[in-house]
């Protein structure tokens, strides 16, 4: 149907592969499932998905260099799927540019709501969940702060007058912090907004991206407040 959401899956393990697969296209999604991470790469190419399932341990490309590929040419949100909670599988995969990561094994259930958790924060509704409960609460014109220029409206940033590319995920993080400058913000308060995590989430998540934000919009903008969280300098 025109109106699913098309979900891109790569996965090695077969029995995980298709048990997945079969989940999720009885929640509403088109899946296209692939092995290897350059069967993965060419039909991310080929198909546009609209969100990215990859796991971290594939053969041929893997999932993080995959992950990296992806990044390069498209802000397609993509979710990591990592066999065990390791740092070093987790960070990684965050830093080449994927927006979360699920820890196998995994319930079915909780999968399919942190696909759609990552859809509405990049305004697609996700296999029949509508609407955005946790949009920034910024309203519309340019916020400037220094020689960075956040235009709320065109959803574009400027750093001394040069566009900077951010991934939704970034920019809703940006918005955030700009919407309540030099306000101490927690990394569960940004995690329930950005993330739009009701329940405990895993603060890395934050970390990373604030340094991934930080050296786009200069490392001095957010300052960290420790024991407590991040704030933007205002």
């Amino acid at each position: 149907m025109a109106d699913q959401t098309h979900v891109l899956f790569v996965e090695d393990d077969d029995v995980i592969r298709e048990a997945t697969q079969l989940a999720l296209e009885r929640d509403g999604f088109a899946v296209t499932a692939m092995p290897d991470g350059l069967s993965g790469l060419e039909a991310f190419r080929a198909d546009q998905p609209d969100i990215a399932l990859l796991d971290v341990m594939v053969p041929g490309l893997d999932g993080v260099s995959l992950c990296r590929r992806i990044r390069d040419e498209s802000t397609v949100p993509v979710i990591m799927l990592s066999a065990r909670a390791d740092s070093i599988d987790v960070v990684l995969g965050l830093e080449a540019g994927a927006d979360d990561y699920v820890t196998k094994p995994f319930d079915g259930a909780v999968l399919v709501a942190r696909i759609r958790a990552v859809l509405r924060r990049f305004g697609h509704a996700g296999g029949g969940d509508r609407g955005d409960d946790h949009a920034p609460a910024v309203s519309g014109g340019v916020l400037t702060f220094g020689e960075l220029e956040i235009d709320t409206e065109g959803m574009e940033v400027r750093r001394a007058g040069q566009p900077v590319g951010l991934t939704p995920t970034e920019m809703r993080l940006l918005l955030e912090f700009s919407s309540a400058p030099g306000t101490v913000l927690s990394r569960d308060k940004l995690l329930e907004r950005v993330w739009d995590y009701g329940w405990g989430g895993d603060t890395r998540v934050v970390d990373v991206h604030v340094q991934r934000l930080r050296t786009k919009i200069g490392q001095d903008r957010i300052e960290t407040v420790r024991g407590f969280g991040y704030k933007l300098k205002a």
